[in-house]
């Protein structure tokens, strides 16, 4: 269970860092407005992801990976409190925007265990 845990993991992160380069102006609507260059925070975010996934699968970076993808999921996280709170996204549920914040938590729990 530990491994199949692992490699969702590592996908989700991939697929996610993938998509940054795929749907980028996504990503750029959740950028809060006093960060600077949303495009260059967006492809960096999206290559810091791809890297740290696929270093969760190999045991000599699978800690680093981990604590990478910890402190990218708490640097996001304002990114996520302003879709939350800003009002720009009225065509999602307010209570799935708010769902995501706890969310964030989860995530660092998932990775913390392969710290």
């Amino acid at each position: 269970m530990q491994s199949l845990s692992l490699y969702l993991m590592a996908f989700v992160y991939v697929a996610a860092g993938v998509n940054h380069f795929i749907r980028p102006k996504l990503y750029m609507a959740i950028m809060p407005p006093y960060l600077p260059a949303h495009s260059e925070l967006v492809m960096l975010s999206g290559v810091a992801e791809v890297v740290l996934g696929i270093g969760l699968l190999f045991p000599a970076t699978r800690s680093v990976s981990a604590w990478g993808l910890i402190l990218l999921l708490v640097a996001v996280f304002p990114a996520n409190v302003y879709m939350a709170t800003s009002g720009r996204f009225r065509k999602l549920p307010r209570w799935l925007l708010w769902a995501r914040l706890p969310l964030q938590g989860l995530l660092i729990w998932w990775a913390w265990q392969y710290t």
